[in-house]
C-alpha cells in the first residue's frame, strides 16, 4: 500500500476499544504512513455507558492497541485524555507537538450515546453529558489543534457525526441533536480556516459492526424475540447494500479524507451507510 500519509502526525480520540472506529481508523492511518497518537478517557465514567456498552476506560487496553499497531510496523503511541476537560486536551496536544513536531490530522471520534432515548425521557444530566462529550469535546480538540495546524500551513480534521447527524428518527433525541451540531461545527471550521489550508469534513456512519452496533442488535433481538443473526439482518435490510458496515470501511473513508486525494474537499458531511435510507 502506498504510504500517502508518510510524515504526517494523526491524533485520534475515542480510540480505546478494539473493534471501535477510533482504534481501527488509527491502525489504518498508521498503515498508510502516519505517526498515530491514540487517545481515550482511560478512567471509569459509568454515566457514559449505554446498556452493556462501555467507554474506553482502560489505559492498559489503549496501550495494547497502540502496541498492536507497532507490531504491524506502524508508529503508534497512547495517551489518556478526557475530551470534556479543555486543560487535559491542551496538555495532550502540547505533548504531541513536543514529541512529534506537530499535528496534521485530527480524527474526532470520541462520543457518547448517553442521550439515545425518547425526548421526554432524557434527563437533564444526559442532555448535558451529550453536549459535553459530543459537541464541547470536539470543540476542545479543534481549538487545541487548529493553531498548530495553522503553523504548519494546513491540516485535515475529520469529525465523527452519525447518519443521525443529517437526519432524524424517533427515540434518539439528545444523540441526534448533538450529532447535528457536529455537522454545524464541521462546516463552521471549514468556512473559517480554509484560507489557512485546513480542511474539515464529517463522516456520518450508519449501521457499523462496532460494539455499539452489537448492543443495538442485542436490544432488537430481545424486543422482537429473534436471534442475533436475524436482528442484524433486520437492521441492515433497508440499506441498498443489504449489510452493515465494518470499522475498516469507516477507517478507509477517514484516511481518504485525511489524504491528498481529498485535498479539494471540505465542509462535507459524508454518509458512510451503504445507502441506508433513514428518517426525516
Amino acid at each position: 500500500m502506498e504510504k500517502e500519509l508518510a510524515g504526517k502526525v494523526a491524533f485520534v480520540t475515542g480510540a480505546g476499544k478494539a473493534r471501535g472506529m477510533g482504534a481501527v481508523t488509527a491502525a489504518t492511518l498508521a498503515a498508510r504512513g502516519a505517526t498515530v497518537v491514540l487517545s481515550d478517557l482511560c478512567r471509569a465514567r459509568p454515566e457514559l455507558h449505554w446498556g452493556a456498552l462501555t467507554v474506553g476506560d482502560s489505559p492498559e487496553e489503549l496501550e495494547r492497541l497502540a502496541a498492536e499497531i507497532r507490531t504491524m510496523g506502524g508508529d503508534a503511541h497512547a495517551i489518556a485524555v478526557d475530551v470534556t476537560d479543555r486543560a487535559q486536551v491542551e496538555a495532550a496536544m502540547a505533548n504531541c507537538v513536543d514529541r512529534f513536531g506537530g499535528i496534521d490530522i485530527l480524527f474526532n471520534n470520541a462520543g457518547t450515546v448517553a442521550g439515545a432515548a425518547p425526548f421526554l425521557e432524557v434527563s437533564d444530566a444526559d442532555w448535558g453529558l451529550s453536549f459535553a462529550v459530543n459537541v464541547q469535546g470536539m470543540i476542545n480538540t479543534c481549538r487545541a489543534a487548529i493553531p498548530v495546524m495553522l503553523t504548519r500551513r494546513g491540516g485535515a480534521i475529520i469529525n465523527n457525526s452519525s447518519l443521525l447527524g443529517i437526519t432524524a428518527v424517533a427515540g434518539y433525541s439528545a444523540y441526534t441533536t448533538t450529532k447535528h451540531a457536529v455537522v454545524g461545527l464541521t462546516k463552521t471550521i471549514a468556512a473559517e480556516f480554509g484560507g489557512g489550508g485546513i480542511r474539515c469534513n464529517a463522516i456520518c456512519p450508519g449501521m457499523i459492526q462496532t460494539q455499539m452496533g452489537v448492543t443495538e442488535a442485542e436490544m432488537m433481538a430481545r424486543e422482537h424475540g429473534v436471534s442475533m443473526e436475524e436482528a442484524k439482518q433486520m437492521m441492515s435490510a433497508p440499506a441498498a447494500l443489504r449489510r452493515c458496515g465494518t470499522p475498516e470501511e469507516v477507517g478507509d473513508v477517514v484516511a481518504f479524507l485525511a489524504g491528498p486525494g481529498a485535498r479539494f474537499l471540505t465542509g462535507l458531511a459524508v454518509p458512510v451507510s451503504g445507502g441506508f435510507p433513514m428518517g426525516l
